[in-house]
Parts: C-alpha cells; sequence; structure tokens
C-alpha cells in the first residue's frame, strides 16, 4: 500500500490529558474540540504525519469478533458522524486510561485528529488519528530586553518527536480498517504492549509487505534453526534469497524453492519447516505475491552473515560462498577457511 499526507489537513482536533492508573493520577477531559489558526493546523499535521514512512500496515481485530474491539467501533461511530468526534474522544480517553496499568507507561496529551484528503493508494479517504505525547523537551526562549537580552526556559512537545500515534483510514472497514501505528517511545519493550495490543488491539494487514516480511524472516530462522546447515550453507542461502527478491517483483513458492534449494532433501525440510512456522506464530507464508521493496530493505539490515572464528577473525559472507572452503588441518588439529578473491582493497 502506498500514502500519501500532501493534501492532508486537520478538520478537527480534541485534546485530553490521561495518566497513569496504577499511579492512580487519572484523566482530565477537555470541555469541547481544541480551536486552531491554519497555521498552528500545519504544524500540527506535520507533527502527526511525518513519522509514518513505513508501509507496513495493520488492522484492528478480536479474539471473538470485531465488534467486540472498542477502538474499532468508537473510530467507526466518529467515520459515520464526524461531528461525534468529541464524545467518542471522551471515551478513547477513558478507555487508554483503563488501559495505562504498567507502572511505566507515562502520562500525557492525548489527540483525537479528524484528517480530510489523505491519499492511500491513490484514493482520496478521510482518516482519524490517535497520538499521545508522554515526554517533554526543554526549549528556549530568547528576547530583547531594553539594551540586552533575555533567556527563559519552557517546557513543551517537540513537533519533531511524535511519541506515540496511529493512522486510520476510511477504507475496508470490514476487515478492520487500513491503520498505520508507531511507537518511538517502547520499542521492544514490554511496555510497548499497550499501546498495540491491549488499546488498539491490531495485528498485521494481510498484504505486499507482510507476506515479503514473513517469508525473509521464515528464511533466517529456517537458516538459524536447521542443525544440519552449516553457517557457509546459512550464508549461501541467505544471499540468494535475497538477490532473489532483488531482481523479482513477484514472488512464486516453487521458482524460490527451486532456485535457493535445489537439493530434494533440503527442499522439503524448509516446506516442513514452513508448515510449523506458520503454526507457531498463527501467520500465513503465501506461495505467490508482489514482493515489497521496503520490506525487503528493511529485513536485509537484519540479516548478518557473519562467522565468528575464535576471538580472532569474523568472515562477513556477502556474495558468492563457491569461493570460500572450510577444511581441517591435521597437523594443527584446527579448523580453517580458504578464500578466493581477485583484488585487495
Amino acid at each position: 500500500m502506498n500514502f500519501n499526507f500532501i493534501d492532508a489537513n486537520i478538520d478537527n482536533i480534541s485534546l485530553h490529558k490521561v495518566g497513569n492508573k496504577t499511579a492512580d493520577e487519572g484523566y482530565q477531559l477537555s470541555k469541547k474540540n481544541v480551536e486552531i489558526g491554519q497555521e498552528l493546523k500545519k504544524l500540527l499535521t506535520h507533527y502527526f504525519v511525518s513519522p509514518f514512512k513505513s508501509q507496513e500496515s495493520f488492522s484492528f481485530w478480536h479474539i471473538t469478533n470485531l465488534k467486540y474491539n472498542e477502538v474499532h467501533e468508537f473510530i467507526s461511530e466518529v467515520f459515520n458522524d464526524p461531528d461525534s468526534l468529541y464524545n467518542n474522544s471522551v471515551n478513547l480517553a477513558k478507555y487508554l486510561y483503563e488501559k495505562s496499568i504498567h507502572p511505566k507507561i507515562k502520562g500525557g496529551e492525548f489527540y483525537t485528529v479528524y484528517f480530510k484528503n489523505c491519499i492511500i493508494d491513490n484514493q482520496t479517504v478521510d482518516a482519524v488519528g490517535l497520538f499521545k505525547s508522554e515526554n517533554k523537551d526543554t526549549f528556549l526562549k530568547i528576547f530583547p530586553s531594553d539594551d540586552n537580552f533575555e533567556i527563559e526556559s519552557q517546557q513543551g512537545v517537540n513537533i519533531n518527536k511524535l511519541d506515540k500515534g496511529c493512522l486510520i483510514f476510511n477504507t475496508k472497514k470490514d476487515k478492520g480498517y487500513v491503520v498505520l501505528v508507531v511507537d518511538n517511545i517502547n520499542k521492544g519493550s514490554d511496555v510497548a504492549h499497550y499501546w498495540m495490543d491491549d488499546f488498539l488491539q491490531v495485528k498485521p494487514y494481510k498484504n505486499e509487505y507482510y507476506y515479503t516480511e514473513n517469508i525473509i524472516s521464515l528464511c533466517k530462522n529456517f537458516t538459524s534453526n536447521n542443525l544440519i546447515i552449516d553457517k557457509t550453507q546459512k550464508a549461501d542461502i541467505l544471499n540468494k534469497a535475497v538477490s532473489f527478491f532483488k531482481e523479482n517483483e513477484s514472488f512464486d513458492m516453487d521458482d524460490f524453492s527451486n532456485q535457493i534449494m535445489k537439493e530434494e532433501s533440503m527442499k522439503q525440510a524448509f516446506q516442513q519447516y514452513r508448515s510449523q512456522y506458520e503454526q507457531d506464530r498463527d501467520i500465513i507464508i503465501a506461495d505467490d505475491f508482489n514482493i515489497s521493496q521496503q520490506a525487503l530493505k528493511k529485513q536485509v539490515r537484519t540479516i548478518k552473515n557473519i562467522i565468528k572464528l575464535d576471538n580472532n577473525f569474523k568472515i562477513s559472507i556477502d556474495g558468492d560462498t563457491r569461493y570460500l572452503e572450510k577444511g581441517y588441518d591435521e597437523e594443527k588439529r584446527m579448523n580453517f577457511y580458504k578464500l578466493y578473491f581477485r583484488d585487495e582493497e
């Protein structure tokens, strides 16, 4: 999916403050929507939408029925009646407070924003944004005073650093809408679960990004967990897999298996591992799909084809493993690698 916010503009905005429930901080609700001028709307639009650079998208879900996902239902009411933004922002703030029970969750301002003219896959749609600012930066204010200058410090929100946010596009409602999510504060920590899993309750949207990311993750895990594959073979498989994705616009499982794993025993092991991988993670590995170059770039950064040799050497393998030979020296009673190359840089 492709997203474009060049013409996006804020139609309405509601602001509340939500604290940590475990610390009994409570919440502070405004009496009405916030009225702001055009210049401030432009600044806030930049603040809200600029962090959403990834094509990775999500959708609302619920283990029993989508209608029991509270955020999905509140947002649906807003799309049906944009004038209900304030009332539903109150509902959302109260619901967020109920989910803010981890002791490390910081209180902060909670924004509910209605956007016009957002573009998704060349279709212009409305969107609702939910944002939370938790951290404050210190800013210096310098102003003239008679023949001198004075300096004051102020605490405020940095408009280039969105802490938490999500954008819900008014499309594919029956599938849980199309949702973009960012959490720049608690990446990789258990605190992050409260925003995505507890409050929003979203799961990855099944598109080319999702399928590309999953198949590359499958390859990485297969090579790492297969005991019969040595590190040279692992590097070879991953390098060939990356080349396959870079050289093709679409993915076909049969073509991929034939090019990457030519031995029949390896193909069978891969398919068996795939079935277990899908089951354990409750995901889908598609047999054919269009390749997402953005997902590929993200996954390639996590591939480290490095062989560590005792505490002395590291071999980084980025190309053809035919020029790397492994052997054993009987006299020294040590393993060795032999490398062939044309030029030394």
